[in-house]
């Protein structure tokens, strides 16, 4: 198996050259970390919100990111104080976006980084509080890099768990690998604070990647914080170098 080359082959650098941690398995959020969707969902809250005279304030779009939809829209109706439902908002919501989704760019740092690490055959998963619907949206336009993931885990999946911040996706993200990977090896990589929690409550290692308008309360947690993934430094972790020679 790919993956028992790849530990074998660093097994013997990792003590030298870790900062933090080593870690064998790699698992990444979505929105907001891989995709640029965040500025969608901002823009498309922002609208509905405006369109009642209200105001979607960053205070709290912090507090939603990285929830199930369901979750968030019921968090967004009662914060805001919108006059609908929150099934109203989700409807509505889901509808807007729905159509902006398919034009999510990636995020800076996320192509060299996937493809490094998967051309060193380091286990790949996504966990994403999106369904998996909304999920196909996303990734219409990025389809080999999510060629990568060899094990995806969405909100739908969750029907007798919890979303983010409980560690549900990602003790469900590691339990699929082949074989299930111990929690203690997998590193997360998220851009919300929910994220991170959960993250953290699974006992893995998390790099955030915040948006610059968040608060820096909110990083709280993060066992390493960067302003973008092109900062991120592969060996510091365990994982090979950039400049490492790929598997053949």
């Amino acid at each position: 198996m790919r993956w028992c080359s790849y530990e074998r082959r660093y097994s013997k650098k990792i003590n030298r050259i870790s900062m933090f941690e080593p870690v064998t398995h790699v698992i990444f959020d979505v929105d907001g970390l891989l995709l640029d969707t965040e500025r969608i969902y901002t823009e498309v809250f922002q609208g509905i919100c405006g369109e009642y005279g209200k105001e979607y304030t960053w205070a709290v779009k912090a507090s939603v990111m990285g929830l199930p939809a369901g979750d968030a829209t019921a968090i967004i109706c009662r914060r805001v104080g919108l006059p609908l439902d929150p099934e109203e908002l989700l409807v509505e919501s889901a509808r807007r976006l729905h159509e902006r989704f398919p034009s999510a760019q990636l995020m800076p740092g996320v192509e060299r980084l996937v493809t490094h690490l998967a051309a060193h055959g380091v286990p790949l998963a996504v966990a994403t509080g999106s369904s998996r619907e909304s999920l196909q949206r996303k990734r219409e336009q990025h389809a080999s890099l999510f060629n990568h993931m060899q094990v995806v885990v969405t909100s739908d999946e969750l029907v007798e768990g919890h979303g983010k911040p409980a560690p549900d996706i990602f003790l469900k993200a590691a339990s699929r690998f082949i074989p299930p990977a111990q929690p203690g090896k997998c590193l997360v990589f998220e851009d919300a604070p929910n994220g991170v929690g959960g993250a953290k409550a699974a006992g893995m290692q998390v790099v955030m990647v915040p948006d610059s308008q968040l608060d820096h309360a909110f990083q709280k947690g993060a066992t390493q914080v960067l302003t973008s993934l092109t900062e991120f430094i592969p060996e510091t972790f365990g994982l090979p170098s950039y400049e490492s020679e790929p598997q053949h």
